[in-house]
């Protein structure tokens, strides 16, 4: 019996696991296969973000050595992986080491150069080419004929086989969800992830120049059946997966994408679940987007929609190779979300050729005026991207990472190492305060009254945080000088600022030393109330830690939510509300004593430390004016 072991590792550290869609993939195509069923033993290992070479080695060898082992690899695990081949290769020298994913396709010889221990590299869909190669294993014959795959030669050259060509049925791929081969539930019988992945398609039209999604970059876009979608979907609800996450490149684009949410309606109606559904949305928003939309929201499933931009500077779209896309309607549709009472975020990249300092915080500005949940990220040189394969002509400097593998831009041809560095520390603060929604309203409150852009506001607020003497204040000024593009960088930060009182103080305290002459006095005291309405709104992880200690635990339409009452002195609601119509900020609000009621859903506790910010928005509270007059 040949023993094969399918490892995946999550990239974030979480209470839950991450459903494990790749392995799942690779080990349901090979109990699929009469002969292999028959032949062999196939298991799925699935390691948290947060385990270590030495854990996840034991655990492969606790019970035998394996005789095949298949790597999902990207850059956060690439390395973590390879020592753990090396101890697969001495406990047993004739296993065969396989590498596959994004991070190691067509890069055979920088792999073998660097990680002896790694035998055949996998240079598209790892589907087929990982069934042949067990099947070679079992028969004792070469590799010379599989398609799609770099291995070392007799002599130790880099031998790299045909291309393999696509797989255009994707239903001949086997779902590890229908046919059981990724189990759903925990001991507990509650479903085991932190959300269900699921693909509709594969491919992507586009060839941006930093991006290597799939490795299907410019490619025709091939879909699952309709079928077997609802299928797997009717499998998830029943499971009780609460929110979907779609592996699209470009969700909302094709009629068939209005099928799956047809059916993803119908699903919810009968089953309960899921409640949300997050992807990345198409890049350009045509007529079957808005119509996916509207029939999402009357129905009640929750998503995040994303302007996915990543600049809007010119110069730099041109380098990226994104001139058309049609990111000049990203206006129309932002209005559109906020008038459809639709959550939305951006997205944005630091450090691409073409782009400054001033550029990009001006861009950045101008965004955050119709949507302040601006995801900015380090630009990171991947493998296979035009950025990387032409290095020099845009005068990268780069560093490899300490534990992952991933090219961090440390200066180009247009930024110097030290706006880079300045830059970076924006970064930080921005994604720690904006894009995981820590506050919210407060920046486009600070913009209308105290005439405060958000990326201001954002280092103000830094400024004052890092001048100050507190273990809070510490733990934060630590976190920004080593933050990395590594997600978990953020995740003690995040918990600090969702969790600890400690952090009001210090914004209340920002409020009252540094905005003093900012916002006008007649605003002081209503843009005070915003802010405290920002802060008791954030999601709750431990209620008792925040001070609510008369929260009650209810269920809603069969949801845990937390139910807070809390007092203000404004009608808060409807200055967060008018906000975005600047007549309404002519004059002052008057004082108007309200009672609220904040409803969280529960659960965030698990969540306190994940930058996963998709997933946050769903714990924002739901405010609810109780009455016009102070309760008590």
């Amino acid at each position: 019996m040949l023993h094969v072991k399918i490892v995946q590792q999550g990239v974030w550290h979480m209470s839950k696991e991450s459903m494990p869609l790749a392995a799942g993939y690779l080990a349901a195509t090979i109990k699929a296969d009469p002969v292999l069923r028959s032949n062999c033993d196939v298991a799925i290992e699935n390691f948290s973000g947060s385990s270590s070479p030495l854990e996840m080695a034991v655990r492969l060898l606790r019970e035998q050595p394996p005789d095949v082992v298949g790597f999902s690899v990207l850059g956060w695990n690439v390395r973590q992986f390879a020592m753990v081949a090396e101890a697969i290769k001495q406990a047993n020298p004739r296993s065969l080491i396989v590498f596959g994913g994004n991070h190691v396709a067509n890069q055979g010889e920088r792999v073998f150069r660097l990680y002896e221990a790694v035998d055949v590299v996998v240079n598209g869909e790892g589907e087929i080419p990982f069934r042949e190669l067990v099947h070679a294993v079992l028969e004792g014959r070469g590799w010379e004929d599989i398609d799609g795959i770099s291995f070392r030669g007799g002599e130790g050259e880099v031998v790299t086989t045909a291309v393999r060509q696509r797989i255009d049925d994707l239903d001949e791929i086997p779902s590890p969800i229908l046919t059981g081969t990724i189990p759903l539930l925990n001991d507990d019988g509650e479903f085991r992830y932190d959300v269900a992945l699921l693909e509709t398609n594969r491919g992507c039209p586009y060839h941006c120049a930093f991006c290597y999604w799939g490795g299907a970059v410019g490619q025709k876009v091939r879909a699952f059946s309709r079928q077997r979608l609802r299928m797997e979907l009717e499998c998830l609800a029943e499971a009780g997966a609460e929110t979907i996450v779609l592996c699209d490149a470009n969700f909302g684009m094709l009629p068939a994408d209005r099928e799956f949410v047809d059916d993803l309606i119908e699903v919810k109606e009968r089953f309960g679940y899921p409640h949300a559904l997050e992807t990345s949305w198409a890049k350009n928003k045509n007529a079957t987007f808005y119509d996916i939309v509207r029939r999402m929201r009357d129905a009640g499933l929750q998503s995040s929609f994303t302007l996915a931009l990543q600049t809007l500077d010119d110069q730099t779209l041109t380098a990226m190779n994104r001139r058309n896309m049609k990111i000049n309607q990203w206006r129309d549709l932002a209005d559109w979300l906020a008038a459809e009472g639709l959550d939305s975020y951006a997205e944005l990249i630091w450090g691409a050729p073409g782009e400054t300092p001033e550029s990009f915080l001006r861009g950045y500005d101008e965004l955050a005026q119709y949507v302040s949940r601006i995801a900015a990220y380090p630009l990171l040189l991947l493998p296979n991207t035009e950025y990387t394969d032409h290095r020099e002509r845009y005068g990268f400097v780069t560093v490899r990472g300490e534990r992952d593998d991933f090219e961090y831009v440390l200066a180009n041809k247009d930024v110097s190492l030290e706006e880079n560095l300045r830059m970076q520390r924006f970064l930080f603060w921005a994604r720690l305060l904006a894009e995981n929604l820590v506050l919210r309203d407060t920046w486009a409150i600070l913009r209308e009254v105290g005439d405060l852009s958000q990326s201001a506001a954002i280092l103000s607020l830094a400024d004052y945080i890092e001048a100050q003497d507190t273990p809070g204040a510490r733990l934060l000024k630590a976190a920004a000088e080593s933050s990395t593009a590594d997600p978990d960088s953020l995740a003690p930060a995040l918990e600090f600022c969702f969790t600890e009182g400690g952090f009001d103080e210090m914004v209340q305290g920002w409020f009252a030393q540094r905005l003093a002459t900012a916002v006008p006095a007649e605003w002081r005291k209503a843009v005070g109330e915003v802010l405290q309405f920002d802060l008791d709104s954030r999601p709750l992880p431990q209620p008792e830690k925040r001070g609510f200690s008369r929260a009650e635990l209810v269920v809603v339409n069969g949801v845990r939510q937390w139910r807070v009452k809390r007092e203000y002195g404004y009608d808060v609601a409807a200055i967060v509300r008018n906000a975005r119509h600047a007549d309404e900020f002519k004059r002052a609000p008057r004082p108007r004593p309200v009672a609220m009621t904040l409803w969280f859903r529960h659960g965030f506790a698990e969540l306190a430390r994940s930058t996963n910010h998709e997933e946050t928005t769903h714990y924002v509270a739901r405010a609810e004016r109780t009455s016009g007059l102070a309760v008590g």
